[in-house]
C-alpha cells in the first residue's frame, strides 16, 4: 500500500524520484524518503506528504545518480521519521519496502543476537540489516539480496542500493507488484507504472519471486530458483498526462467526470458489429463460459459492491446462479467448491493481497475456471487469472473509487449478457435492445453529471452532521452500500446503508431529525414499497434526500428534498445512480473540509492483508 520510485542514471536523479513519489502519493501518504549516493548514503526521510519531503531534499542541496524513495502507508509503527523508508544497516546498504514481512519477529530476534541495532518499529528494518549481514559476507549486493530474500516469509517489493555500489540498484518481489522501467541508458524501478510515464513507457512487470540486477545499461532478471530469464518489455499505453489533475480541484471530481469517456471506452469493443461474444473476456472465453453453470464472485470494498449489483443481474437476465463473496472472508472460511463455477475476481489494481489470496484459494480448491475483472493490464490479478476483463477507466488517484467502480459494473454487465446469450436467455430482438441501451449508457451518465449544482446544494447541509443512512432496494441495495462507503471514506461522516425494507427491523431506531436519510428511488417494480418506508422514515421526523427517477411521483415536501435523474434505465440503472452519490459524498467532504483525495488512514492499492 507504499509507493516505491527508484533510479539508476547519468543525470541526476533526484527530481525522478519526487515526481514519481508525488505521482504514487495515493498509495500512502503518511510519511516519505529518499537515499542517493553522494560520497556516502545521503537520506532524507519527512513525516506528512512528499511537498514536505521535496522541500526538505532543496534545503539540503541532495542530488545523485542513484536512488530510491518510497511514501509510506504505516502498519508497523507509527507515522514517524524513525519508521519512514528508506532504512539504513551500518551506512553501507539502504533498503525500501512495500508488503508485510510476516516472520519479521524472529528475524529481528537473530540479527540482535548478530549485534545489529534496531531504530525503527517497522517490519523492513529486519531486510536491511538482513541483506547487510549477507553483503559484509559475500561483498556482492545481488548475491546478499538473493540470500536475503530466502529467509523472508510474507509480501515484499523492495529496492536496495549499497555505497560502494554507486551504479548497481538490485530489486525483489514476491506477493507486492515491481515493474522495471527500460530508459536510455537509464533504468528505474516503481511499484505502479504511473511513476514511470515522465520517463519511459518500456517496463517489464517482474514475476513472483524475481530478483533484479539493475545498471545504467543492462537488466538482468532471475527467478525464484536463482536462473536467468528474459521477461517480456511491455509498451504501457498510458501517457504522463493521463494522470494530471487539469482544470478540475481534485482527482475524485476529475475522475467522476470521466465517468462518460470510460464507459464508453470500456464498453467499445462490445458495441461493434457482432461484439457481444464470449471472445471479450479472452481467447479461452468461449469454451470456458460455455460449461460454467454458475458464477462465483470474490472482491473487496467497492469492487464487492459491483460485484453485489452482477449478483442481481446474473440470476435475473442469465438466469445463472451467483454467489458474492467478500475475499478476506471467503479464503478463510470452509467452503464447498463447485468446479462448474465460474470464479470472478475484481479489482481496480489487480494487486489487492486479499483477492489474490481468494483466487489462489479458490484454485486450490480446484475452481479452474477463473476471470479477472480489473484496470490494469500486467497486474498480478490478471496474470493469474485464466479469462480476463479490461475496465478501460484509465488512472484512477483519488483514493476513493468512482470510475473504476461504474467500470467494473459494465464489465459484469457485458458478462451477464454474454453468459445470457449462450444459455439462450437472449434473443436477437433481445441483444439488440441491450446494446441499443449500452449505447446510450455515456449520454446518459453525462446527463447525470449536469445535476452536480443540486447535489452541491444538498451536501451544504451534510456539514454539520456526524451520521446518514442510505436506503435502496433490489439492484440498488448494492448501490446505496456504495454511496455510504463512499461519504464515510472521504467526509468521515458515519453512514451505513440498508435495504429499505429492513429500516423496521432496527435501523428506524436511529431516525430523528438529526439523521439524513438518502434514498435510492428508481422507477422499478419496488418503488411502491420504498415509497412505505420512505413514509417510516418521515413519520419519526427523519429528513430524506431523495435520488429519483422521472415519473415516481415522489415530490420535494417539507423534510422531504427531490432529485430526478431521468427516465428509468432499467437494469443499467444502478450506474446512473451512482453518480448523483459520489458527487454528494464529494461535496460533503468539500464543505467540511477534508482531504478528498487522500483521506486519513486509507490508501488505494491495499497490497497488504
Amino acid at each position: 500500500m507504499c509507493g516505491i520510485v527508484g533510479a539508476v542514471a547519468q543525470r541526476n536523479v533526484i527530481p525522478i524520484l519526487l515526481e514519481g513519489l508525488r505521482r504514487l502519493e495515493y498509495r500512502g501518504y503518511d510519511s516519505a524518503g529518499l537515499v542517493t549516493i553522494n560520497g556516502g548514503l545521503r537520506r532524507v526521510r519527512s513525516v506528512g506528504r512528499v511537498a514536505a519531503l521535496a522541500e526538505e531534499t532543496r534545503k539540503q542541496g541532495v542530488h545523485g545518480h542513484l536512488g530510491i524513495a518510497h511514501t509510506r502507508w504505516a502498519t508497523h509503527g507509527a507515522p514517524t521519521e524513525a519508521n519512514a523508508h528508506p532504512h539504513i544497516s551500518h551506512d553501507e546498504i539502504a533498503v525500501v519496502h512495500n508488503g508485510i514481512i510476516e516472520n519479521h519477529e524472529a528475524l529481528r530476534e537473530k540479527l540482535k543476537g548478530l549485534g545489529y541495532r534496531f531504530e525503527s518499529e517497522t517490519d523492513t528494518e529486519v531486510i536491511v540489516h538482513l541483506v547487510h549481514h549477507h553483503y559484509r559476507q559475500s561483498r556482492d549486493l545481488l548475491d546478499a539480496v538473493k540470500a536475503a530474500v530466502r529467509e523472508l516469509r510474507g509480501a515484499y517489493a523492495i529496492g536496495v542500493i549499497a555505497k560502494d555500489a554507486p551504479n548497481q540498484l538490485v530489486c525483489a518481489r514476491k506477493g507486492s507488484p515491481l515493474i522495471i522501467g527500460l530508459g536510455i541508458e537509464e533504468n528505474f524501478i516503481a511499484s505502479d507504472a504511473s511513476a514511470l510515464l515522465p520517463v519511459t513507457q518500456r517496463m517489464i512487470y517482474l514475476e513472483e519471486g524475481d530478483v533484479a540486477d539493475i545498471g545504467l545499461l543492462s537488466v538482468h532478471v532471475f527467478d525464484d530458483n536463482g536462473k536467468a530469464v528474459e521477461r517480456e518489455v511491455h509498451v504501457s499505453e498510458l501517457s504522463a498526462d493521463m494522470a494530471e489533475l487539469g482544470p478540475y480541484r481534485h482527482y475524485m471530481q476529475k475522475e467522476i467526470h470521466e465517468q462518460p469517456r470510460a464507459l464508453a471506452d470500456t464498453l467499445q469493443n462490445a458495441l461493434l458489429p457482432g461484439g457481444l461474444t464470449p471472445a471479450l473476456f479472452g481467447i479461452e472465453a468461449e469454451a470456458v463460459l460455455a460449461r460454467v453453470k454458475a458464477v462465483t464472485i470474490l472482491a473487496c470494498g467497492t469492487s464487492y459492491h459491483a460485484g453485489r449489483v452482477a449478483g442481481y443481474w446474473l440470476e435475473s437476465i442469465a438466469g445463472m446462479p451467483a454467489n458474492v463473496e467478500i475475499a478476506s472472508e471467503y479464503r478463510y472460511r470452509d467452503t464447498i467448491p463447485n468446479p462448474e463455477a465460474l470464479v470472478v475476481t475484481i479489482s481496480q489494481s489487480g494487486e489487492t493481497a486479499d483477492t489474490l489470496a481468494a483466487l489462489q484459494r479458490a484454485k486450490e480448491l480446484g475452481h479452474g475456471y477463473t476471470l479477472a475483472i480489473c484496470n490494469v493490464p500486467e497486474s498480478s490479478l490478471v496474470r493469474a487469472s485464466r479469462l480476463k476483463f479490461l475496465t478501460r477507466a484509465g488512472p484512477e488517484i483519488g483514493v476513493a473509487s468512482t470510475k473504476a467502480f461504474t467500470t467494473q459494473l459494465a464489465a459484469l454487465y457485458l458478462l451477464t449478457l454474454v453468459l445470457a446469450k449462450l444459455r439462450g436467455k437472449l434473443s436477437g430482438e433481445q441483444e439488440a435492445g441491450q446494446l441499443a441501451a449500452l449505447r446510450q449508457l455515456p449520454q446518459l451518465a453525462q446527463e447525470v453529471l449536469k445535476l452536480e449544482p443540486q447535489v452541491e446544494a444538498w451536501a451544504r447541509r451534510f456539514a454539520n452532521k456526524h451520521h446518514a443512512l442510505f436506503l435502496g432496494r433490489g439492484q440498488h441495495y448494492p448501490i446505496a452500500l456504495e454511496g455510504a462507503l463512499k461519504l464515510k471514506e472521504i467526509s468521515y461522516i458515519h453512514a451505513e446503508a440498508y435495504p429499505a425494507g429492513e429500516l423496521k427491523h432496527g435501523p428506524l431506531a436511529l431516525v430523528d431529525k438529526d439523521m439524513p436519510v438518502v434514498a435510492v428511488a428508481p422507477n422499478d417494480q419496488l418503488l411502491d414499497k420504498l415509497k412505505s418506508n420512505l413514509q417510516e422514515v418521515r413519520a419519526r421526523g427523519g429528513e430524506l434526500y431523495v435520488f429519483a427517477d422521472l415519473d415516481t411521483h415522489i415530490s420535494p415536501s417539507d423534510g422531504v428534498q427531490v432529485i430526478q435523474l431521468g427516465s428509468h434505465a432499467g437494469p443499467l440503472s444502478p450506474i446512473l445512480h451512482t453518480l448523483p452519490l459520489q458527487l454528494l459524498s464529494y461535496h460533503a467532504a468539500l464543505q467540511k473540509g477534508t482531504d478528498v483525495d487522500k483521506p486519513r488512514n486509507l490508501a488505494k492499492s491495499v497490497t497488504v492483508e
